[in-house]
């Protein structure tokens, strides 16, 4: 395929109404992912943030462009301006009042419905919106989907994947994020750290992603894990069902053996949960039969403990740990430690 560099796109204005309306139709024309729509992140501190928006438009203050994907049906999805189209969307469905307006204070406290002559004023309303061609490649568009997204509310790696490579893959990644231990891993003794930008999901896709000699890897893995979603996008439902059996089988020997706290440092007083511990030890653990960890349990904690108090794997963990070469190194250091009860 030739190196493509520029987008192919064409610009179209739409008035508010028509985006709502085009969001509406079954099957929706203007894709909102449900998905996105539950992660929206305007309305965490109340109301303010979306009424401010509808004030702008309503002062007519020119509104950025948003930016949509032509799928293979011709139907549109959001990959920016999300959080614009459903605070729309919302307040057309009164869902929420106008609060904290400044300039139309009259208009705080009201619903959609209860603007009057404004009602029309914001359906009118138009946006430009930047419609980018089907024929366009999925890397080019990945690109300009992180480049547009590195505002306010920036998006994480594993949402832009998620709305970029839709699948199969996504779904099972979804899925098992849902575990328990999966959906808390790294909240700390207090649990309430907060999460909500899809780092579950990126965890189980590290598993699948690093289960091989790492020979394409190349000391960047959030890269490395986009062009493996992108080309595992489609599965068919049997490989999902290997991997899925793949990943549970590896976490419960991991719990079983370290005893519903795998992946700390076993050194240190406070034992908190690393993706390096998590990393290293479902990739090891994927081979290894069930009853072997089973009749080797204690051996397998010493081993570790030993490995935690090893300099060598100590020095891999500074100066970057996703280096090629230090994931290499722990993995050397650790198969060794194995090797003695194998």
């Amino acid at each position: 395929m030739p190196d493509i560099k520029t987008l192919n796109l064409y610009p179209i204005d739409y008035p508010f109404e028509t985006l709502v309306s085009r969001s509406n139709t079954n099957p929706p024309k203007l894709i909102l992912n449900p998905d996105f729509q539950r992660k929206y992140k305007w309305d965490k501190e109340g109301n303010e943030r979306g009424s401010k928006f509808i004030e702008s438009c309503l002062m007519r203050i020119p509104l950025p462009a948003c930016y949509f994907a032509e799928n293979e049906k011709g139907n549109h999805d959001v990959i920016d301006g999300v959080q614009r189209i459903t605070t729309i969307k919302r307040f057309f469905n009164d869902e929420f009042k106008l609060e904290g307006l400044t300039v139309f204070k009259e208009l705080n406290n009201k619903y959609f419905s209860e603007l009057g002559e404004f009602r029309s004023e914001l359906e009118s309303t138009t946006i430009r919106c930047i419609i980018l061609r089907k024929e366009n490649p999925k890397e080019l568009t990945k690109e300009i989907f992180a480049r547009l997204n590195q505002g306010a509310v920036q998006l994480s790696p594993q949402e832009i994947r998620h709305a970029i490579f839709p699948g199969s893959l996504d779904i099972l990644l979804t899925e098992l994020s849902k575990i328990d231990y999966v959906n808390t891993f790294g909240n700390g003794v207090s649990g309430v750290t907060e999460k909500d930008s899809r780092e579950p999901e990126e965890m189980v896709l590290r598993f699948f992603a690093l289960q091989t000699n790492l020979s394409d890897y190349e000391d960047k893995l959030s890269k490395y894990l986009d062009n493996y979603m992108e080309a595992n996008q489609n599965l068919p439902k049997e490989d999902i069902d290997v991997l899925k059996e793949s990943f549970t089988s590896t976490l419960e020997k991991c719990l079983y053996v370290f005893e519903d706290n795998p992946f700390v440092d076993t050194t240190k007083s406070k034992k908190r949960q690393s993706l390096v511990y998590y990393d290293l030890l479902m990739w090891s653990f994927k081979d290894l039969d069930l009853e072997f960890l089973k009749k080797n349990k204690s051996e397998v904690i010493i081993k570790f403990n030993e490995l935690c108090n090893d300099s060598k794997f100590t020095k891999s963990l500074s100066g970057g740990t996703q280096l090629k070469s230090s994931i290499l190194k722990r993995r050397e250091l650790w198969k060794e430690k194995l090797s003695t009860l194998l």
